[in-house]
């Protein structure tokens, strides 16, 4: 399993509607995609500005060729890395699920 962690910091604070729509158009195609066993989206309440990306995958590859597809390639990378910086981790489990 291959698991991935992503901070989304939106530039302007303007921006952030824009973004979370783009977020919640891809929530339900990337939950579709070959290999995605979780892909969930949370917006912070403390940090209008803030989101984060908790994913789950079956192999890294499968994490790779989701980047090719029309989620990434039509909205995330037009829409939402035009107006927010990424900070990304691949992660381990601590503890088990």
């Amino acid at each position: 399993m291959f698991y991935l962690n992503v901070r989304l910091t939106v530039r302007n604070e303007a921006d952030v509607p824009a973004v979370k729509a783009a977020l919640e158009r891809m929530v339900p195609m990337v939950r579709q995609e070959p290999g995605c066993k979780r892909f969930e989206v949370y917006h912070s309440q403390d940090n209008p500005t803030l989101f984060f990306l908790v994913e789950h995958w079956e192999t890294r590859e499968h994490w790779v060729a989701h980047r090719q597809l029309e989620a990434i390639q039509t909205i995330y990378l037009p829409e939402v890395l035009s107006r927010a910086d990424r900070e990304g981790h691949a992660c381990e489990v601590v503890g088990g699920l």
